[in-house]
């Protein structure tokens, strides 16, 4: 089967393709990004990702590395008491695809966002990360 063939994915695996690579920021410096954006594209191929996938997974992941400072700073003012660097980091990753979501992409809409960001602290984070991801998603759809 080719990868144009292939059935597309829902905008939940989507998203959290989006997480995996959005989780890699706290591991890799700046300038090795698109290094990492070359070795997903090369699993991507593997797996025979549709195109159109791949690209909404690349896109969204550059738009959250646009905004990174913006969303930082949105985590920064709202998580009261909190650092980024104490966070968990599964956490975090949620948190800054939620906000890019909620505040950068017109396409999801807010409600959806934060779901989705919580349901994914959820999954990969530790059993408090959904509940302290929708506080802090609550306090910057509030203070926006």
């Amino acid at each position: 089967m080719s990868n144009t063939d292939k059935k597309n994915m829902t905008r939940h695996e989507l998203r959290n393709k989006v997480f995996g690579l959005v989780f890699r920021i706290e591991f890799y410096p700046g300038d090795e990004l698109d290094e990492q954006i070359a070795s997903f594209e090369e699993f991507a191929a593997e797996e025979e990702y549709p195109a159109e996938d791949l690209e909404y997974i690349i896109a969204k992941f550059k738009g959250v590395l646009s905004r990174l400072s913006e969303i930082d700073a949105a985590i920064d003012k709202n998580a009261v008491g909190w650092t980024r660097s104490r966070m968990g980091k599964c956490e975090l990753a949620a948190l800054r695809l939620g906000i890019y979501e909620m505040l950068y992409d017109d396409d999801i809409p807010e409600g959806v966002a934060m779901n989705e960001a919580v349901e994914i602290a959820k999954t990969y984070g530790d059993n408090t990360g959904g509940a302290f991801v929708n506080a802090i998603l609550t306090k910057v759809k509030e203070n926006t």
